[in-house]
Protein backbone atom coordinates (compact mmCIF):
# COMPACT_ATOMS: atom_id res chain seq x y z
CA UNK A 1 0.00 0.00 0.00
CA UNK A 2 1.33 3.40 -0.96
CA UNK A 3 2.24 5.51 2.07
CA UNK A 4 1.44 9.22 2.33
CA UNK A 5 4.14 11.83 2.69
CA UNK A 6 4.62 13.01 6.28
CA UNK A 7 4.55 16.61 5.15
CA UNK A 8 1.22 16.00 3.45
CA UNK A 9 -0.28 14.70 6.70
CA UNK A 10 0.91 17.80 8.53
CA UNK A 11 -0.61 19.86 5.74
CA UNK A 12 -3.96 18.16 6.36
CA UNK A 13 -3.79 19.17 10.03
CA UNK A 14 -3.31 22.85 9.04
CA UNK A 15 -1.32 24.07 12.07
CA UNK A 16 -2.10 27.71 11.26
CA UNK A 17 -5.73 27.10 12.25
CA UNK A 18 -4.82 25.90 15.74
CA UNK A 19 -4.17 29.38 17.11
CA UNK A 20 -7.81 30.43 17.49
CA UNK A 21 -8.99 27.53 19.69
CA UNK A 22 -5.76 27.55 21.71
CA UNK A 23 -6.18 31.29 22.33
CA UNK A 24 -9.77 30.74 23.46
CA UNK A 25 -8.58 27.90 25.69
CA UNK A 26 -6.08 30.32 27.27
CA UNK A 27 -8.93 32.79 27.80
CA UNK A 28 -10.80 30.08 29.66
CA UNK A 29 -7.83 29.42 31.92
CA UNK A 30 -7.42 33.13 32.70
CA UNK A 31 -11.15 33.67 33.25
CA UNK A 32 -11.27 30.92 35.89
CA UNK A 33 -9.33 33.11 38.32
CA UNK A 34 -7.35 30.05 39.42
CA UNK A 35 -3.53 29.92 39.72
CA UNK A 36 -1.90 27.87 37.01
CA UNK A 37 0.70 26.35 39.32
CA UNK A 38 -0.09 22.70 39.88
CA UNK A 39 -2.20 22.51 36.71
CA UNK A 40 0.55 22.22 34.10
CA UNK A 41 -0.19 18.63 33.06
CA UNK A 42 -3.90 19.19 32.46
CA UNK A 43 -3.19 22.53 30.75
CA UNK A 44 -0.78 20.83 28.33
CA UNK A 45 -3.38 18.16 27.63
CA UNK A 46 -5.97 20.88 27.02
CA UNK A 47 -3.70 22.74 24.60
CA UNK A 48 -3.16 19.52 22.64
CA UNK A 49 -6.88 18.78 22.55
CA UNK A 50 -7.90 22.31 21.55
CA UNK A 51 -5.31 22.73 18.80
CA UNK A 52 -3.53 19.78 17.16
CA UNK A 53 -6.15 17.17 18.04
CA UNK A 54 -9.73 18.49 17.82
CA UNK A 55 -9.00 21.38 15.46
CA UNK A 56 -6.66 19.13 13.48
CA UNK A 57 -9.39 16.50 13.22
CA UNK A 58 -11.84 19.06 11.86
CA UNK A 59 -9.34 20.03 9.16
CA UNK A 60 -8.72 16.45 8.04
CA UNK A 61 -12.45 15.69 7.93
CA UNK A 62 -13.14 18.86 5.97
CA UNK A 63 -10.47 18.11 3.37
CA UNK A 64 -11.67 14.52 2.98
CA UNK A 65 -15.27 15.47 2.25
CA UNK A 66 -14.18 18.38 0.03
CA UNK A 67 -11.79 16.23 -2.02
CA UNK A 68 -13.93 16.19 -5.18
CA UNK A 69 -14.41 19.95 -5.20
CA UNK A 70 -10.72 20.48 -4.37
CA UNK A 71 -9.78 18.23 -7.31
CA UNK A 72 -11.30 20.90 -9.55
CA UNK A 73 -10.51 24.12 -7.68
CA UNK A 74 -7.32 23.25 -5.75
CA UNK A 75 -5.78 20.11 -7.25
CA UNK A 76 -2.46 20.84 -5.55
CA UNK A 77 -3.90 20.06 -2.09
CA UNK A 78 -2.78 16.94 -0.25
CA UNK A 79 -5.66 14.59 -1.12
CA UNK A 80 -6.47 15.46 -4.77
CA UNK A 81 -2.75 15.66 -5.61
CA UNK A 82 -2.30 12.06 -4.46
CA UNK A 83 0.23 12.91 -1.75
CA UNK A 84 -2.29 11.35 0.67
CA UNK A 85 -3.47 8.38 -1.43
CA UNK A 86 -6.63 6.30 -1.44
CA UNK A 87 -8.79 6.34 1.67
CA UNK A 88 -5.87 7.09 3.95
CA UNK A 89 -7.20 10.56 4.87
CA UNK A 90 -10.49 9.10 6.06
CA UNK A 91 -8.77 6.58 8.33
CA UNK A 92 -6.38 9.29 9.46
CA UNK A 93 -9.41 11.37 10.50
CA UNK A 94 -10.87 8.41 12.40
CA UNK A 95 -7.57 7.68 14.15
CA UNK A 96 -7.07 11.36 15.04
CA UNK A 97 -10.61 11.46 16.43
CA UNK A 98 -9.88 8.44 18.63
CA UNK A 99 -6.61 9.98 19.81
CA UNK A 100 -8.47 13.21 20.64
CA UNK A 101 -10.98 11.28 22.76
CA UNK A 102 -8.17 9.43 24.53
CA UNK A 103 -6.24 12.58 25.47
CA UNK A 104 -9.47 14.37 26.43
CA UNK A 105 -10.01 11.84 29.22
CA UNK A 106 -7.34 13.78 31.13
CA UNK A 107 -9.48 16.93 31.15
CA UNK A 108 -12.03 15.92 33.77
CA UNK A 109 -15.72 15.32 33.22
CA UNK A 110 -16.70 18.69 31.75
CA UNK A 111 -13.56 19.03 29.67
CA UNK A 112 -14.13 15.55 28.27
CA UNK A 113 -17.78 16.28 27.44
CA UNK A 114 -16.78 19.54 25.74
CA UNK A 115 -14.20 17.71 23.61
CA UNK A 116 -16.76 15.10 22.55
CA UNK A 117 -19.20 17.84 21.51
CA UNK A 118 -16.49 19.61 19.52
CA UNK A 119 -15.54 16.39 17.72
CA UNK A 120 -19.18 15.65 16.91
CA UNK A 121 -19.60 19.15 15.47
CA UNK A 122 -16.38 18.74 13.47
CA UNK A 123 -17.85 15.72 11.69
CA UNK A 124 -21.33 17.23 11.31
CA UNK A 125 -19.82 20.34 9.75
CA UNK A 126 -18.26 18.49 6.83
CA UNK A 127 -19.76 15.01 6.55
CA UNK A 128 -23.04 14.19 4.79
CA UNK A 129 -25.90 14.04 5.33
CA UNK A 130 -25.67 16.92 7.83
CA UNK A 131 -22.84 18.83 6.09
CA UNK A 132 -23.56 21.98 8.10
CA UNK A 133 -21.01 23.94 6.10
CA UNK A 134 -23.56 24.24 3.28
CA UNK A 135 -25.60 26.63 5.45
CA UNK A 136 -24.57 30.24 5.86
CA UNK A 137 -25.99 30.16 9.38
CA UNK A 138 -25.14 26.72 10.74
CA UNK A 139 -21.73 26.49 9.10
CA UNK A 140 -20.08 29.64 10.50
CA UNK A 141 -21.93 29.13 13.77
CA UNK A 142 -20.50 25.64 14.18
CA UNK A 143 -16.96 26.82 13.51
CA UNK A 144 -17.39 29.80 15.86
CA UNK A 145 -18.55 27.57 18.72
CA UNK A 146 -15.72 25.08 18.14
CA UNK A 147 -13.05 27.78 17.81
CA UNK A 148 -14.17 30.11 20.60
CA UNK A 149 -16.89 28.90 22.95
CA UNK A 150 -15.98 25.26 23.58
CA UNK A 151 -12.23 25.85 24.11
CA UNK A 152 -12.99 28.77 26.45
CA UNK A 153 -15.41 26.59 28.43
CA UNK A 154 -12.85 23.77 28.52
CA UNK A 155 -10.05 26.00 29.81
CA UNK A 156 -12.20 27.20 32.68
CA UNK A 157 -13.59 23.74 33.41
CA UNK A 158 -10.21 22.07 33.83
CA UNK A 159 -9.03 24.80 36.20
CA UNK A 160 -12.07 24.59 38.48
CA UNK A 161 -12.78 20.86 38.02
CA UNK A 162 -16.45 21.87 37.74
CA UNK A 163 -18.97 23.48 35.44
CA UNK A 164 -17.66 27.05 35.01
CA UNK A 165 -19.27 30.07 36.64
CA UNK A 166 -22.18 31.55 34.66
CA UNK A 167 -20.19 34.73 33.97
CA UNK A 168 -17.50 32.69 32.21
CA UNK A 169 -20.07 30.79 30.19
CA UNK A 170 -21.80 34.05 29.24
CA UNK A 171 -18.58 35.55 27.88
CA UNK A 172 -17.79 32.35 25.97
CA UNK A 173 -21.25 32.38 24.39
CA UNK A 174 -21.10 36.08 23.49
CA UNK A 175 -17.70 35.81 21.84
CA UNK A 176 -18.87 32.68 19.98
CA UNK A 177 -21.82 34.63 18.59
CA UNK A 178 -19.52 37.44 17.50
CA UNK A 179 -17.14 34.99 15.85
CA UNK A 180 -19.99 33.97 13.52
CA UNK A 181 -19.40 37.29 11.76
CA UNK A 182 -15.68 36.58 11.45
CA UNK A 183 -16.36 33.17 9.93
CA UNK A 184 -18.82 34.70 7.49
CA UNK A 185 -16.13 37.09 6.27
CA UNK A 186 -13.98 34.03 5.53
CA UNK A 187 -16.64 32.97 3.03
CA UNK A 188 -16.12 36.07 0.89
CA UNK A 189 -13.12 34.52 -0.83
CA UNK A 190 -15.18 31.65 -2.27
CA UNK A 191 -18.49 33.23 -3.28
CA UNK A 192 -18.38 32.11 -6.92
CA UNK A 193 -17.41 28.55 -6.00
CA UNK A 194 -20.08 28.40 -3.29
CA UNK A 195 -22.77 29.40 -5.76
CA UNK A 196 -21.61 26.78 -8.26
CA UNK A 197 -21.57 23.97 -5.70
CA UNK A 198 -24.76 24.83 -3.80
CA UNK A 199 -23.10 26.12 -0.64
CA UNK A 200 -25.50 28.70 0.78
CA UNK A 201 -22.97 30.96 2.46
CA UNK A 202 -24.37 34.33 3.48
CA UNK A 203 -22.37 36.33 0.90
CA UNK A 204 -23.46 33.89 -1.82
CA UNK A 205 -27.12 34.14 -0.82
CA UNK A 206 -27.44 37.75 0.37
CA UNK A 207 -24.80 39.45 -1.73
CA UNK A 208 -21.49 40.71 -0.42
CA UNK A 209 -22.54 44.14 0.83
CA UNK A 210 -25.56 42.90 2.79
CA UNK A 211 -23.53 40.01 4.22
CA UNK A 212 -20.76 42.43 5.21
CA UNK A 213 -23.21 44.66 7.07
CA UNK A 214 -24.66 41.65 8.84
CA UNK A 215 -21.21 40.32 9.73
CA UNK A 216 -20.20 43.66 11.23
CA UNK A 217 -23.38 43.78 13.32
CA UNK A 218 -22.91 40.20 14.52
CA UNK A 219 -19.33 40.98 15.55
CA UNK A 220 -20.13 44.27 17.25
CA UNK A 221 -23.31 43.61 19.24
CA UNK A 222 -21.89 40.84 21.48
CA UNK A 223 -18.94 43.08 22.29
CA UNK A 224 -21.33 45.83 23.35
CA UNK A 225 -23.00 43.29 25.64
CA UNK A 226 -19.58 42.31 27.05
CA UNK A 227 -18.78 45.95 27.79
CA UNK A 228 -22.08 46.41 29.63
CA UNK A 229 -21.44 43.24 31.66
CA UNK A 230 -17.90 44.28 32.60
CA UNK A 231 -19.18 47.61 33.91
CA UNK A 232 -21.95 45.82 35.83
CA UNK A 233 -19.28 43.59 37.42
CA UNK A 234 -17.41 46.69 38.59
CA UNK A 235 -14.62 46.26 36.06
CA UNK A 236 -14.75 49.69 34.35
CA UNK A 237 -11.12 49.77 33.20
CA UNK A 238 -11.46 46.43 31.47
CA UNK A 239 -14.78 47.52 29.99
CA UNK A 240 -13.20 50.74 28.77
CA UNK A 241 -10.37 48.82 27.12
CA UNK A 242 -12.80 46.55 25.26
CA UNK A 243 -14.83 49.63 24.25
CA UNK A 244 -11.68 51.29 22.86
CA UNK A 245 -10.90 48.18 20.81
CA UNK A 246 -14.46 48.16 19.49
CA UNK A 247 -14.23 51.80 18.43
CA UNK A 248 -11.13 50.99 16.38
CA UNK A 249 -13.01 48.04 14.87
CA UNK A 250 -15.78 50.43 13.82
CA UNK A 251 -13.20 52.48 11.91
CA UNK A 252 -11.89 49.34 10.23
CA UNK A 253 -15.43 48.21 9.43
CA UNK A 254 -16.02 51.51 7.62
CA UNK A 255 -13.15 50.68 5.28
CA UNK A 256 -14.38 47.09 4.91
CA UNK A 257 -17.76 48.34 3.69
CA UNK A 258 -16.17 50.31 0.85
CA UNK A 259 -15.26 47.05 -0.91
CA UNK A 260 -16.23 43.97 1.13
CA UNK A 261 -14.71 41.39 -1.21
CA UNK A 262 -11.39 43.22 -1.45
CA UNK A 263 -11.06 44.15 2.22
CA UNK A 264 -12.50 41.04 3.92
CA UNK A 265 -9.06 39.33 4.18
CA UNK A 266 -7.56 42.61 5.40
CA UNK A 267 -10.25 42.95 8.07
CA UNK A 268 -9.71 39.38 9.21
CA UNK A 269 -6.04 40.25 9.76
CA UNK A 270 -6.72 43.52 11.58
CA UNK A 271 -10.20 43.67 13.09
CA UNK A 272 -10.06 40.06 14.20
CA UNK A 273 -6.82 40.75 16.07
CA UNK A 274 -8.61 43.47 18.03
CA UNK A 275 -11.56 41.15 18.62
CA UNK A 276 -9.47 38.37 20.15
CA UNK A 277 -7.51 40.93 22.18
CA UNK A 278 -10.83 41.97 23.72
CA UNK A 279 -11.48 38.32 24.52
CA UNK A 280 -8.36 38.11 26.66
CA UNK A 281 -9.06 41.44 28.36
CA UNK A 282 -12.55 40.19 29.23
CA UNK A 283 -11.08 36.93 30.52
CA UNK A 284 -8.76 38.83 32.86
CA UNK A 285 -11.73 40.96 33.98
CA UNK A 286 -13.96 38.06 34.98
CA UNK A 287 -10.98 36.20 36.44
CA UNK A 288 -10.17 39.12 38.73
CA UNK A 289 -13.84 39.40 39.64
CA UNK A 290 -14.09 35.73 40.63
CA UNK A 291 -10.86 35.97 42.60
CA UNK A 292 -12.38 38.83 44.61
CA UNK A 293 -15.69 37.10 45.28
Amino acid sequence: MERPQVGALVELLKPITWFAPMWAFACGIVSSGQPILGHWAVILAGVLVAGPLVCGTSQIVNDWYDREVDAINQPERAIPSGRVPGNFAFWFACAWTALSVLVATALGVWGFVAALIALLLAWLYSAPPARLKRSGWWGPGTVAVCYEGIPWFTGAAIMTAAFPDWRIVTLAVLYSVGAHGIMTLNDFKAVEGDRQHGVRSLPAVMGMRAAAWLSCAIMALPQVAVIVLLYSWDRPYYGGAVAALLLVQFALMARLMKDPKRFAPWYNATGTTLYVSGMMISAFAVGSFLEAV
